[in-house]
């Protein structure tokens, strides 16, 4: 059973649903599950402490101190394997997404360092509001893993989206997390490059692009979620990600993404190179800010370091490697004559004429480009869906290369 033997933290914040509360830690404990509960204090007026202490056959706790002992968050956080906050409030959901430790669940959230899923609970017209929304991304962003929302009654009275997952479903999705079947790439080593790079100039000025890193970090994301030990070279981005298989390395200009990607493409299975690296960087930087003084300014650009190339070079048949193209013209012809020239297995193509795609959206259009024609075209989906199904085209080329 996928849940025999694991430690969950179910942490229960106020909302009407914390009702259900005590059969979910039934069904979890039923799965073979280790469950120790705490709450928040507005969590008590919807459920009772000493109902949850009876099914999960632990103390509850609600305060990190209780007067006579210090109830620690930290080792609360190190013992689990899953941290579970069913019902999430509104108000939780708001302090996780911005760091406000106030209460016993949120320093156990920010101390944990297993995996956090999330099921919220709130009315529709609370969950639909622009805060909560970008709350949901924001905590989404950390590697947090949210639970859908269901449809129905709210205690409003009004019918809509807000309702918490029922118990079965919650469990259900713990028990998908955990099970080998869902992990496909353990044992498996990834890299993948993410966001832009930076060619300074002068201790002030760069050459650059507008590149965030989101569909990069999204696939890392994906990758780890399917059990693959990630290596993430970031470019210079205010984004990051808190999954437990990703280690990030945090570069500036092409050539020291080149070097950290060539260090770890030895010990790597799949490489995917998603990161927007500047084509050129200047021959001279200056050492001094340049002051205006002429009307132009010349400068004498020189070629960075081609990372996909040069991994293209030295690639086994073995190892996957995966380029991206973003195209303005010619768009098709230009990703195979890359994949080719440059050794990869597939090329994921991005066209900026296509709208909700490229650089600073939350959307991407993609093209997969392979081996012997193959082809398939998505429509503007998610940066999150759209790494998913990058990663599970790559999972059904892994298949391919082990059945031949």
């Amino acid at each position: 059973m996928p849940l025999s033997g694991k430690k969950i933290v179910l942490a229960v914040t106020g909302s009407i649903a914390a009702y259900k509360t005590p059969q979910l830690v039934r069904l979890l404990i039923k799965a073979g599950a280790q469950v120790r509960v705490i709450t928040t204090k507005a969590a008590e007026d919807f459920v009772s402490p000493l109902a949850l202490a009876t099914v999960s056959k632990n103390p509850v706790l609600s305060n990190v101190s209780d007067g006579a002992a210090w109830n620690n968050h930290v080792e609360l956080g190190l013992w689990a394997d899953a941290m579970l906050i069913a019902p999430c409030s509104a108000n939780t959901l708001a302090k996780l997404a911005h760091g406000m430790c106030d209460n016993l669940v949120c320093a156990v959230y920010l101390s944990a360092r297993c995996p956090v899923f999330l099921a919220p609970a709130m009315d529709e017209d609370m969950w639909l509001h622009p805060a909560t929304r970008e709350n949901i991304k924001t905590v989404h962003s950390y590697g947090n893993q949210l639970l859908p929302v269901g449809h129905g009654e709210l205690a409003s009275g009004l019918i809509g989206e807000g309702r918490m997952a029922e118990p079965e479903d919650i469990v259900k999705h713990l028990a998908h997390y955990f099970s080998d079947n869902n992990k496909p790439l353990k044992g498996q080593n990834a890299l993948v490059t993410a966001g832009p790079t930076y060619e300074r100039l002068d201790p002030v000025r760069f050459i650059g692009n507008f590149s965030t890193g989101k569909m990069g970090i999204a696939i890392a994301e994906a990758l780890a979620e399917k059990g693959a030990k990630v290596c993430l070279v970031l470019g210079p981005t205010h984004l990051r990600t808190y999954h437990p298989n990703i280690k990030t390395i945090h570069v500036e200009s092409a050539g020291e993404m080149h070097d950290a990607s060539t260090k770890a493409f030895f010990n790597t299975d799949i490489a995917v190179l998603a990161a927007a690296v500047a084509d050129y960087m200047p021959e001279e930087v200056a050492a001094e800010k340049i002051k205006k003084q002429d009307t132009t300014l010349n400068l004498q650009l020189t070629k960075t370091p081609d990372i996909l190339s040069s991994l293209g070079k030295v690639k086994t048949h073995n190892q996957l490697l995966v380029g991206f193209a973003l195209e303005t013209t010619n768009e098709e012809s230009n990703a195979i004559e890359k994949m080719n020239k440059k050794n990869a297995d597939m090329i994921v193509l991005n066209s900026l004429r296509d709208e909700g795609a490229g650089f600073g959206h939350d959307t991407n259009k993609i093209t997969l480009i392979g081996k012997a024609g193959f082809k398939k075209t998505f429509p503007l989906l998610s940066k999150q869906e759209a790494a998913v199904a990058i990663v599970n085209h790559i999972l059904e080329l892994r298949h391919a290369e082990k059945t031949v």
